[in-house]
């Protein structure tokens, strides 16, 4: 069961890393709702990954920023500051993909392209540190 999961984990912090670079292309073609899209799964799939490790799991998104939230932002092991990406592109993408007239600008998107990179970075960093401690 450990090597399943420890699969998993990977699996997931490696499509975290691929669907950033997705929404790298996106930017760099100009296609700001998708790339908002898949920078919010980036940041997702890190999450799943992070969540996996400590045996929690979600049926809905929303269940999966909850238990992030309340089991690694409230406590302080993720910073407010870091950890504020992710709801933002929670809500940004749930805008972008069910409402109409929704069109994100590059002025708004370019930012969180670095911030996603970044909370990517410190999530899994945790979960490798988790690995070794």
């Amino acid at each position: 069961m450990k090597k399943e999961l420890d699969d998993l984990i990977q699996y997931r912090c490696n499509r975290a890393r691929e669907t950033l670079e997705e929404a790298v292309i996106l930017a760099d073609t100009n296609h700001w709702n998708a790339c908002v899209n898949r920078l919010y799964y980036a940041c997702f799939y890190a999450v799943s990954a992070l969540l996996s490790k400590h045996n929690l799991s979600a049926s809905k998104h929303s269940g999966v920023r909850s238990f992030f939230n309340q089991h690694f932002v409230k406590t302080g092991i993720i910073s407010k500051e870091t950890a504020v990406i992710y709801n933002l592109l929670f809500e940004r993408r749930q805008e972008g993909d069910y409402e109409e007239f929704v069109s994100f600008k590059e002025a708004d998107v370019k930012p969180w392209l670095k911030e996603a990179q970044h909370f990517i970075d410190v999530v899994i960093i945790l979960i490798k540190q988790d690995a070794e401690g």
